[in-house]
């Protein structure tokens, strides 16, 4: 009898959060995990959490920055010479650029899509030639509860994740005629670094912004989600399961948190909505 046929899955930011508990998870069920790191340098956590749960034979980081083409190119080749496969692919790098659009400069958009978007599309391209060769494959696009709904001072983000939704859908119809299924993972706030970092990196307004008193209503709240979010490894059994359901649907929301906070714009006018956020920004319309 031949032995059964060894997974292979690449995840990018498998650094922390949502990539590393992934990568931990998956190895643990028995595939192999090529775990893409923006630097070699900092794969201590994840290399240990895996010594520690006896599966780092099965984790393998590999150089990988979404925004550098020949990264990418080399990981493919990688995992194509050293697995001779790619059941499945988890784009999750990526981070949060927040501030209000008139004051965060154009060369910041650029960034928040050259990563979340351009990245994660030229990630997809690269991976979907094996998976076409094969037949099979899972392709997994971590979006948010944002890519469905707008928040203020978060318009870059949002952007991103909006634009992430629309190529989701579209990439789904173009391949499921090769055996390739994708879904998107609708994910609220949970206690991973992407929050800290964006707050770190936040564009502030400065006292005489017109915009600060806004943002002096909304910083607590920014704050309050970052320290207070749902446990991520949550998302990381949403993924698994994006992965490995038979009929993988094309959008997962790990919560009823979630599921409640899109079908809030789904089933409420857009002019109840604003009335509540506007609310809490302080702000009156004229």
């Amino acid at each position: 009898m031949s032995e059964p046929m060894e997974r292979v899955a690449l995840i990018t930011g498998a650094g922390s959060g949502f990539g590393l508990l992934t990568a931990l998870l998956l190895a643990e069920q028995g595939w192999v995990v090529y775990a893409g790191l923006r630097e070699l340098s900092r794969d201590g956590a994840l290399l240990a959490e895996a010594r520690a749960r006896g599966v780092q034979s099965r984790v393998r980081t590999i150089l990988l920055d979404v925004t550098v083409p020949e990264q990418i190119a080399e990981a493919i080749e990688t995992i194509r010479l050293a697995s001779g496969r790619l059941d499945a692919l988890v784009n999750n790098a990526g981070y949060a650029a927040g501030g209000f659009v008139e004051e965060v400069p154009i060369e910041r958009w650029r960034e928040q899509f050259e990563t979340n978007v351009f990245g994660l599309i030229a990630m997809t391209q690269a991976a979907l030639p094996i998976m076409r060769e094969q037949r099979s494959g899972r392709i997994v696009l971590v979006s948010s509860v944002s890519g469905r709904i707008g928040f203020p001072a978060l318009a870059p983000y949002v952007a991103s994740k909006h634009a992430i939704e629309g190529f989701g859908e579209s990439l789904r119809l173009e391949v499921a005629g090769f055996g390739i299924d994708v879904s998107l993972i609708e994910a609220g706030p949970y206690r991973t670094s992407i929050w800290r970092k964006s707050m770190d990196t936040f564009r502030e307004p400065v006292p005489d912004s017109p915009y600060y008193g806004q943002y002096e209503q909304l910083k607590p709240m920014l704050e309050k989600s970052a320290a207070n979010g749902g446990d991520p490894s949550i998302v990381a059994r949403t993924i698994w399961r994006a992965i490995v359901d038979p009929k993988p649907k094309l959008r997962y929301q790990p919560t009823r948190s979630e599921k409640l906070t899109i079908g809030a714009k789904r089933w409420l006018p857009w002019s109840v909505i604003e009335r509540i956020a506007l609310k809490a920004m302080g702000v009156k319309k004229p």
